[in-house]
């Protein structure tokens, strides 16, 4: 019964008019009263914050704020893949030959997620990772390994709920919002980075110049809450030992390593 009304209700609530008013009050002026509040309810730490809150003219910009240059640390070894957000690590498993992944007990076609036969090839028999980012999170992404963009493209139109209740009730979320897809290539295989759009407001923007991407360093931005999921080749990628799922992690924060596959 939860699951047909929760569909109906993201369905009456995601129109592009809705989508239109969230974004213009979230970039206007008039906004502005509700960054000390947002603040306060999400428990930002302002410590880590480049700027002091007063300073932030608009919702929008709270939400995609930078942080000072030493608030986070990136794991250094050459063979490490960080995290590439602050966020919560909610699945780690396997892509099936099918390129079927199981999440929350639901099943998901990579297939379906990359919309590139070609590409997914690489994947099948890989690992896939998912990292939910909250409101409260920081929402820029940076790079989880060294390697050279070979390719980055968009699907997907709408954009529903990635939280836990968005994957249980909602209908292909990954594999159906909108996102900005970037395949990697490193010296140990290719990693491909998924940034899913959150629901409302499909906006994922791009901030890295040219083809090489070094780890750690900053290359997009979300705003408002959205998901990364990670994908590896095959035998490419080990988990981090200190991992229990689900778990909070940071930019820079070790997921795993790459090893030839």
């Amino acid at each position: 019964m939860l699951q047909p009304f929760y569909r109906l209700l993201i369905e009456l609530t995601n129109g592009k008019s809705t989508s239109v008013i969230l974004k213009k009050f979230s970039r206007s002026s008039v906004s502005r009263f509700m960054v000390p509040i947002f603040a306060r309810a999400y428990h930002i730490n302002q410590t880590e914050m480049l700027q002091p809150l007063h300073e932030f003219p608009t919702l929008h910009d709270l939400f995609i704020r930078k942080l000072k240059s030493d608030a986070r640390n990136i794991d250094s070894d050459a063979n490490s893949v960080v995290s590439p957000v602050d966020a919560v690590i909610e699945d780690v498993g396997p892509i099936t030959e099918t390129s079927d992944i199981l999440v929350k007990g639901k099943i998901y076609s990579i297939d379906e997620m990359l919309g590139d036969r070609e590409v997914l090839q690489k994947y099948l028999n890989g690992t896939y990772m998912i990292l939910y980012l909250s409101p409260s999170h920081y929402h820029r992404i940076h790079s989880p390994v060294d390697g050279t963009v070979i390719n980055q493209w968009t699907l997907g139109k709408k954009s529903y709920p990635v939280n836990k209740w968005g994957l249980k009730y909602g209908v292909r979320t990954l594999a159906k919002n909108y996102r900005v897809i970037t395949e990697v290539k490193t010296s140990f295989g290719h990693v491909t980075l998924v940034k899913v759009g959150a629901m409302f407001v499909n906006s994922i923007e791009t901030t890295h110049e040219g083809s090489e991407l070094e780890k750690g360093k900053e290359m997009a931005y979300f705003s408002f809450g959205s998901t990364v999921v990670l994908l590896f080749e095959k035998d490419s990628f080990k988990l981090d030992s200190q991992i229990n799922i689900p778990t909070e992690i940071k930019v820079g924060e070790r997921l795993g390593i790459l090893r030839k596959s």
